[in-house]
């Protein structure tokens, strides 16, 4: 079952109602959420998915927000937090953990099919053995589920390791196989290479502001692995562990990132906060069916994005792009509306 089905006009009547009725039960049972909206003054009806109240993804670093009790909470997720910061803290019950990880196979299915592929992870084993997992280490701990006979291109020191790429590929070279990594390290470490990963579909996410700082972009980033590695089946992804479950897929021809049919995107004018006309940067806003236990099924997030078109491209919905972190100073305003609640 594909989960990039529905139009523009058919997944805001579908999602309004969904996260409306949310909206409602998190305002009941999350008594910092309910101040948070009886202060801005936010209560239905909402007549657009852009009208539902947002939370800017800060406050999650800040509070302690939950809307189920404290003895049915199942697992606490915690966010990568840069130095000095706070991580965010996402609390999931039973439903809630199994409708994500349900979710994410969904979506990730939409690439790479029903069965489980061979997998060669460009990292190192040691970055799941460490026991506080870091955010990287989550990220390909939640991938290896998608994955068999799971393969890292690096040693324990992080150094190529080809031996292993050489026997991996013997393997499993000649049929359909998944490689999974940080986009930094795939440009650092997969070029290199000089194998043929023509079979290969990759999934690969966050790292690229390292890559901007070289002057690599997407459509760079995509001829190089084509043209070195044969590699043409390549998918971005954006994420975050605030909305945990729900990833924004890049398109098989690399036109930008769509949106499951559980979630949607809202491009915000940081100025003004009003919608932002297709075309326009703004704020990206995140909304998903997905978050039950927290109320976390709105958030304003730190990143600009842009929609380039709407049901356009490879898969109906908007298409968009992430453009990169909104800068420092300018983002403290928009969670600090909400710093009282």
């Amino acid at each position: 079952m594909s989960v990039f089905t529905l139009a523009g006009p058919e997944r805001d009547a579908a999602l309004l109602p969904r996260l409306a009725a949310l909206t409602e039960r998190h305002r009941e049972a999350c008594p910092p959420y309910r101040r948070i909206l009886d202060a801005i003054g936010s209560a239905p009806p909402y007549e657009r998915v852009a009208d539902l109240p947002w939370l800017p993804v800060r406050l999650f670093k800040t509070h302690e927000l939950r809307s189920v009790p404290e003895d049915q909470v199942f697992r606490v997720l915690t966010s990568s937090g840069t130095t000095g910061q706070r991580p965010s803290r996402i609390y999931l019950d039973q439903e809630a953990a199994a409708a994500q990880t349900r979710m994410l196979a969904a979506t990730v299915r939409a690439v790479l099919g029903e069965r489980r592929l061979p997998m060669l992870i460009v990292d190192s084993r040691s970055v799941v053995r460490d026991p506080t997992l870091s955010a990287r280490g989550a990220g390909v701990l939640g991938m290896m589920n998608f994955g068999r006979d799971h393969t890292f291109v690096l040693d324990e020191q992080g150094r190529v390791d080809p031996e292993a790429v050489t026997s991996f590929l013997r393997r499993h070279g000649g049929e359909p196989f998944l490689i999974f990594g940080f986009t930094y390290m795939v440009w650092l470490h997969l070029l290199g290479l000089g194998r043929d990963l023509s079979q290969a579909v990759l999934i690969h996410s966050g790292g690229w502001k390292r890559l901007a700082e070289q002057a690599v972009g997407n459509a760079e980033f995509r001829r190089r692995l084509a043209a070195e590695c044969g590699l043409s089946r390549v998918h971005n992804f954006y994420g975050m562990v605030e909305q945990i479950g729900t990833v924004f897929l890049e398109g098989p021809d690399g036109d930008g990132l769509y949106c499951p049919d559980f979630a949607d995107v809202v491009i915000r004018d940081p100025e003004t906060w009003q919608e932002a006309a297709d075309g326009v940067p703004g704020l990206i806003e995140v909304v998903s069916t997905l978050p039950t236990s927290y109320p976390g099924h709105v958030l304003l997030t730190e990143d600009m994005g842009v929609v380039r078109g709407v049901d356009d491209g490879s898969w109906p919905g908007k298409r968009f792009e992430v453009l990169g972190r909104l800068p420092r100073a300018e983002a403290r305003g928009c969670s600090d509306t909400f710093g009282q609640g």
